[in-house]
């Protein structure tokens, strides 16, 4: 007989059923607090009760299943980021759906590595790449590599376009090999992953120039083509160029094809941040503004965020496989790929990224497509891009509110602004607008700089925003701005 000291153990329920009744309840509370989240505050802090709930030292012995979810609902619940919020519109972060989340479930439960071999999530990830290569206009031979985000994405591109067109072996020699700067190039706009990449990089900050932005916001490309010349002529090694298809402040598009003629004559990798302006290709109305991403060397975009995919889901597609493969595969003793067996296929994403260990992100993409159809995202996309254009009218309508930048996309910069006030104090005012938006719970846009001017940033990428949403948002500033300038 087992002496009941040295019984094995397992993580597993003692009592299935029991489990079952409480999964069960976790998907009802879910799914209620999915479909009435309108009638909650967009955003409010997390309470003191909680901040000292969540710094208890760790537990040693068993709360069990129902004692966690208990303290979940009390002390997390509560307390989002709120980007699930019809009212929801800061930075550029996306809303979810509830079928993602289900699906999320659906992924954990199988749990594979999705870094190779021979088994479904690695096919179905594939599928989805292709799905996302051929929607982007890319070729049917096209790399490509799901991520956690536009971050990584934009390092995956770099890493590739700097180790296929220095001219030596990186990997094996490192930049030591090298006695000159290699230099890349993108507008002011660029998003700041692209500078920490070029950082990682090994390359430097000094290696990366920032040419400024015409009125549109868009790359200058005289400077740009002015300054590429004068760095050769200086002995500097240009190498790359980024192109952005809607940036992070104002949605602005380079002008793609334009730069793809650049790259191509001065014989440069040409990267694209796609990050959400990508997905403007499937609306026929807005595709016109991604005309020359298909020509891009490698393509770093987002499903997270205008695909409104539960997080984390980005994605880097790369033309050349080969480059793409030779940037990053490396197969030891360990990994060797075999002819049958787990360890066989023809499928391992390991050799294309830095991951070895990589959850299932395709399933949730997946299903997500084949639940509504690239057509109902299409609707969606140009829906917000509407919702943007009626928020700019509002803007436009109102004396005292003051548009700020144009709007090619679904981002809308816009402030509060009164006769008598100079820079500092409407800089002042309008901060504080944001923080009582936030703090009452109305709404969450977000904020940048433009010119020396403190903006309201409002980024549509949120199914669920209606129009009464934005009047609401407009009315709301005005009544605040208002109290605040005469108090």
């Amino acid at each position: 007989m087992t002496d009941d000291s040295r019984r094995e153990e397992s993580l597993d329920p003692q009592d299935w059923d029991e489990l079952k009744a409480l999964g069960h309840r976790m998907v009802e509370d879910m799914i209620d607090y999915l479909s009435s989240v309108r009638d909650r505050p967009t955003w409010q802090p997390v309470s003191d009760q909680a901040r000292d709930a969540l710094q208890q030292p760790v537990p040693r012995e068993a709360q069990g299943a129902e004692g966690a979810y208990q303290d979940f609902l009390n002390h997390v619940l509560p307390f989002p980021m709120g980007n699930i919020h019809p009212r929801f519109w800061g930075w550029v972060i996306g809303t979810g759906t509830a079928s993602g989340a289900l699906a999320e479930m659906l992924a954990a439960t199988l749990n594979p590595n999705v870094g190779g071999g021979d088994h479904v999530a690695n096919h179905v990830e594939a599928q989805v790449i292709a799905w996302c290569a051929d929607l982007m206009g890319f070729p049917s031979g096209a790399s490509g590599l799901l991520a956690s985000g536009g971050s990584m994405a934009n390092l995956i591109g770099l890493t590739v376009a700097r180790n296929a067109r220095l001219e030596f072996d990186v990997r094996e020699h490192g930049l030591q090999e090298s006695s000159q700067r290699w230099t890349l190039y993108g507008s002011t706009q660029m998003h700041s992953s692209i500078q920490k990449a070029v950082e990682l990089l090994g390359l430097g900050h000094a290696s990366l120039r920032e040419i400024p932005v015409n009125g549109e916001f868009q790359i200058d490309i005289e400077r740009l083509e002015r300054t590429i010349a004068d760095d050769r002529a200086a002995g500097q090694r240009p190498f790359g160029l980024v192109g952005n298809a809607g940036t992070v402040n104002t949605g602005a598009f380079d002008d793609l094809d334009r730069l793809a003629e650049i790259a191509e004559r001065e014989q440069l990798w040409f990267h694209v941040d796609g990050a959400f302006g990508a997905w403007a290709t499937l609306s026929p109305q807005l595709q016109h503004l991604t005309r020359g991403m298909e020509r891009a060397d490698s393509l770093a975009f987002d499903l997270h965020k205008w695909m409104y995919v539960n997080y984390e889901a980005g994605c880097a597609l790369v033309q050349n496989e080969e480059a793409h493969r030779r940037a990053f595969s490396l197969t030891p003793d360990y990994l060797e790929h075999a002819e049958r067996g787990l360890a066989g296929g023809h499928i391992w994403f390991s050799d294309y990224g830095v991951q070895l260990s990589r959850g299932f992100r395709g399933l949730k993409i997946w299903m997500s497509f084949k639940e509504h159809g690239l057509d109902k995202y299409a609707q969606l996309i140009q829906q917000n891009a509407d919702q943007a254009r009626y928020l700019a009218e509002l803007v436009r309508d109102t004396p005292s509110l003051e548009l700020k930048a144009p709007v090619p996309l679904n981002v809308v910069c816009f402030r509060y602004a009164t006769e008598g006030l100079d820079t500092d104090a409407l800089n002042h005012l309008n901060r504080e607008i944001l923080m009582e938006l936030h703090e009452q719970g109305i709404a969450v846009p977000s904020y940048t700089t433009l010119d020396g001017d403190y903006v309201l940033r409002v980024a549509i990428t949120n199914h669920r925003s209606r129009q009464d949403d934005f009047d609401l948002l407009v009315r709301e500033v005005i009544r605040i701005g208002d109290e605040l300038r005469d108090a």
